[in-house]
């Protein structure tokens, strides 16, 4: 670790306004009234059909109806938020473990009494729809929730699959828990270190490159040796999707997400092909001059993030970073800085890496009538800075949303990532602006790479999971199978600059999306390069972009990202509005290449 501080003085969160611990009677107290809430919609099953042809009568019945399942909804996210959360930094702790599949089984058996109530919405008319909305204006506030609802309605099944499907779900997560429990119990020989996941990822960009290399093939080995588990867990959660995908007939794998997204499957085909068709401009052209300013005719995979020279790379205290977050935010707009000093006053943020924790970072919204938490395993890195502000971005949207109540705040996650990167590019500003000459160079070069991870590598994760399912298809793949084929979608992304050394065809198996959110990663290609086009509408009006994002951010999911976006004269369903962010991108690297040449 190249952070110079104590991480034990890291923050840790705490979890006792939610519930004081596994035994705490709340919980049971909530399930109770989580059930009471279901069973009182449940006895709406079949009015709703009964009163089509009364307007009036339906809207107060759908105005009923769905105020009980958000209620529900917040019940039940509540204690399953909590299981997550705990679970999340003691993953080798068989008795989290247990209390989290157990919780699971049981919220889905209760959120099985109000499965009725979507499909019998469903089995209504649009006409019938929008007069019960009119006669009863109190139900229009849930339009937004009803549009949603309504994307899912040739793909649904009879109320008894839906069930089945529903009934069995805890079991299938349990997949998902072998996965993550078995990346947290690994450790990787680096030297004479022992490294967890998240420290050996964080050594991939230590300034020296022995360093570098000895994590690099510790975590190689310690993933190989891992892999038959991984693989299995994977290829089974694809056949799974599969037979799911085929019932309900999605035409692509990727389907069932973009409906999720509320995002056309032409944007995202768009975005796809703005990004692939710059792999040489960008992509490749910066490896092959990064390798040159490091005197190197290519570069080995694990120096692919390492700092252009050996000298040790400035670090931040967790105190800096929460000033440098604070300034960027206030520098926006003093709504987000107020939002985001809360999670620093409060325990609301867990930094602190240690055995058991899982890697990654995200910001948990739990219910709109509670606050979201931070997770992260802070290094003291500049990467670390930024994923900071990315997950309080997150913090401050989630925030600024919840008034809205759980349902309408829920945002695509096409448009869910648009604070977090844009609090990563407020920081960024704020680096800039207060280096020096020669750390420019350098914070280039990370932004630069920033924007690679965030964009091209995220959609080379994509194309990986597109070519997987679709082999999948034809049957289970071997670890071998799905190492040769990341070998040769992130060769296509990286370029011939990068030299992919034995050992690196194991490093799929640590992506946790492809296993908890399968087609997740486009929408940080998405967000990132919309944030481009945001980030150049604030340059153009300071002062009258502030209102505008503020807005965009407090619709929540009321909106799609096609409206969200037309006040600020965007449009992401034309190829060009992507091509535009890439060739921001590129611009970069013209800047980069001048400094260094």
């Amino acid at each position: 670790m190249n952070a110079p501080f104590n991480p034990d003085a890291l923050p840790q969160w705490r979890l006792d306004d939610l519930y004081a611990g596994r035994e705490d009677p709340k919980i049971a107290a909530d399930l109770a009234e989580a059930r009471t809430a279901a069973e009182a919609l449940a006895e709406l099953e079949g009015k709703l059909i009964e009163a089509r042809a009364d307007a009036a009568r339906l809207g107060g019945l759908l105005d009923e109806g769905v105020r009980l399942y958000e209620r529900g909804a917040n019940l039940l996210g509540a204690v399953g938020a909590f299981a997550g959360l705990a679970a999340s930094t003691a993953r080798d702790d068989p008795a989290w473990a247990k209390f989290e599949a157990d919780l699971r089984a049981r919220t889905a058996e209760i959120a099985s009494l109000a499965l009725f109530f979507t499909l019998e919405i469903n089995q209504l008319d649009d006409a019938e729809l929008d007069a019960a909305l009119d006669a009863y204006p109190k139900a229009g506030i849930w339009r937004p929730w009803l549009r949603r609802v309504r994307l899912s309605r040739p793909h649904e099944l009879s109320p008894d699959l839906e069930r089945i499907l529903l009934d069995r779900s805890p079991a299938v997560a349990n997949w998902v828990r072998l996965y993550d429990e078995t990346l947290a119990r690994l450790t990787a020989k680096a030297g004479r270190d022992t490294l967890t996941l998240p420290e050996a990822l964080n050594r991939l960009s230590d300034p020296m490159p022995e360093r570098r290399k000895q994590a690099a093939q510790g975590l190689a080995k310690a993933l190989a040796e891992r892999t038959p588990v991984l693989s299995l867990a994977l290829n089974t959660l694809a056949f799974e999707k599969q037979v799911e995908d085929r019932w309900r007939r999605y035409p692509t794998p990727a389907a069932s997400r973009h409906i999720a997204n509320e995002v056309d499957a032409d944007a995202v085909d768009a975005l796809v092909a703005a990004v692939v068709e710059s792999y040489p401009a960008v992509s490749h052209r910066y490896y092959r001059l990064k390798a040159k300013v490091m005197g190197r005719s290519k570069l080995d995979y694990w120096d692919r993030n390492a700092p252009l020279d050996t000298s040790a790379p400035r670090t931040f205290t967790w105190s800096e970073a929460q000033s440098m977050v604070l300034d960027s935010f206030a520098a926006l707009a003093p709504r987000f800085a107020d939002s985001a000093r809360s999670f620093f006053a409060q325990p609301w943020i867990d930094a602190r890496p240690r055995p058991g924790k899982q890697s990654g970072a995200y910001s948990h919204p739990v219910t709109s009538d509670k606050h979201p938490y931070v997770f992260m395993n802070y290094m003291g890195e500049r990467r670390d800075v930024l994923t900071l502000a990315h997950e309080l971005g997150h913090a401050v949207h989630q925030t600024l949303c919840a008034p809205l109540g759980t349902l309408l705040a829920d945002t695509p996650l096409t448009l869910a990532e648009t604070a977090s990167i844009f609090g990563e590019g407020l920081v960024f500003e704020r680096l800039l602006a207060e280096a020096t000459p020669d750390e420019r160079r350098g914070l280039l070069a990370g932004k630069i790479e920033d924007g690679l991870n965030s964009v091209f590598r995220q959609i080379a994760f994509h194309q990986f999971e597109t070519e997987f399912h679709a082999r999948r298809a034809q049957g289970e793949l071997s670890p071998d199978e799905i190492s040769q084929l990341w070998m040769k979608v992130m060769g296509d992304s990286l370029g011939p600059a990068i030299r992919l050394n034995p050992g690196y065809e194991h490093y799929w198996a640590y992506i946790s999306h492809f296993v908890h959110a399968p087609f997740y990663v486009y929408a940080y290609a998405f967000g990132d390069l919309l944030v481009r086009g945001l980030m150049e509408k604030r340059r153009e009006d300071p002062a009258g972009f502030a209102p505008l994002y503020e807005e965009l951010l407090a619709a929540g999911g009321t909106r799609t990202y096609v409206e969200a976006l037309k006040p600020f004269g965007l449009n992401p369903r034309e190829k060009a509005f992507w091509a535009a962010g890439v060739k921001q991108m590129e611009r970069l690297v013209d800047e980069f290449e001048a400094l260094v040449s």
